[in-house]
């Protein structure tokens, strides 16, 4: 197996506003493992909060070639992923962007879209939710007509404006709406006053409302909720969901943060042991990510998958939304074809 790799950067329609700035781009990398005269593709996407670059993933990858090139069959990805995992202890994306290649050679090599390799009905897809960033109530409005098609809203706070954020959107849509704080809420008492605001505007659920290691915190306060809460944040890979079982009532799953379709189908597999609800998520990316993670979401509750629709760039045409639902192709593989650079 050859692996080959590219760095490439993502331009968004509209900058997005974030706690230290604005950001208008983010870096990717895109990997292409070579089989037998077949491609399997992947990608590596890289927001601040993980600490990767274009440099990091560029370096882990070249270490990474030495691994691939000890292995014959693509078969083997089980022994695969674990070498590749334990070449350093994160570059969490550096490694999705292998598993998520390989997942996609193994379903053409197969002649079978992953979502049959997963054992799942392409009928049981969730609607994924439209992000509204943080901005001015005019420009928010905006967003919101821009999100017509799509039946869930996902709505950012950060404890600043937050109930000027809801009202604005309440004052046109009552649509349902997910909401991500990104550890914004500080304080436990602070946050239980803000959901309580909040159990009547047609909420679904909360991610991460408090600082990600404040787990004493988040189990005083998932015990008081009215409003489900999910972890985001606090949480990465298999190994911590024993311990955030008790702090939350469900888990966003990105294929960013835990290394790929393999580990987050474990994980999947581990929630529903412990009766937690199943968000699948993403980070700003190309359309190869998000359909690799679209393959997994016959298996949960909710989606945020619409990374792609905020990026000017696409580089592939892969799973498309119909009226907000998540709709899986019958292509072989994670279902994309890569358009011209």
């Amino acid at each position: 197996m050859k692996l080959t790799y590219f760095p490439y950067t993502l331009y968004f329609k509209r900058p997005f506003k974030i706690a230290h700035g604005i950001r208008s781009t983010t870096p990717i990398v895109i990997t292409k493992i070579e089989y037998e005269g077949m491609i399997g593709y992947g990608e590596a996407s890289m927001p601040p909060y993980l600490g990767e670059s274009h440099e990091t993933v560029l370096s882990f990858l070249k270490k990474a070639e030495l691994v691939l090139s000890k292995f014959s069959d693509p078969f083997e990805i089980e022994s695969i992923l674990i070498e590749i995992d334990g070449i350093e202890k994160y570059n969490t994306a550096a490694k999705a962007s292998i598993d998520i290649a390989l997942h996609d050679l193994i379903g053409k090599i197969k002649n079978k879209p992953c979502w049959q390799l997963f054992h799942g009905d392409k009928k049981d897809t969730p609607y994924t939710t439209y992000t509204l960033g943080i901005d001015e109530p005019e420009v928010l409005k905006q967003k919101v007509l821009e999100g017509e098609d799509y039946p869930i809203l996902k709505v950012k706070l950060n404890g600043e404006n937050d109930k000027i954020i809801i009202d604005t959107i309440r004052s046109i849509s009552n649509k349902p709406i997910a909401i991500d704080v990104n550890q914004g809420w500080k304080d436990k008492h602070l946050a239980l006053e803000m959901i309580n605001w909040l159990s009547d505007k047609n909420v679904l659920f909360i991610e991460q409302a408090l600082p990600k290691d404040n787990l004493d915190d988040a189990n005083w306060l998932f015990e008081r909720s009215s409003i489900p809460l999910f972890a985001d944040e606090s949480i990465q890979r298999f190994s911590d969901i024993d311990k955030v079982k008790d702090c939350f009532h469900g888990i966003n799953i990105k294929l960013m943060k835990c290394t790929g379709m393999h580990e987050a189908h474990k994980m999947i597999l581990r929630a529903k042991e412990l009766n937690l609800k199943l968000l699948i998520g993403c980070m700003s990316e190309t359309s190869c990510a998000i359909s690799a993670a679209a393959q997994l979401t016959t298996k949960v509750d909710y989606a945020d998958l619409d990374g792609a629709l905020l990026i000017k760039n696409n580089l592939f045409d892969g799973i498309t939304f119909e009226n907000g639902k998540i709709t899986l192709n019958e292509m072989q593989g994670i279902g994309v074809i890569l358009k011209a650079l």
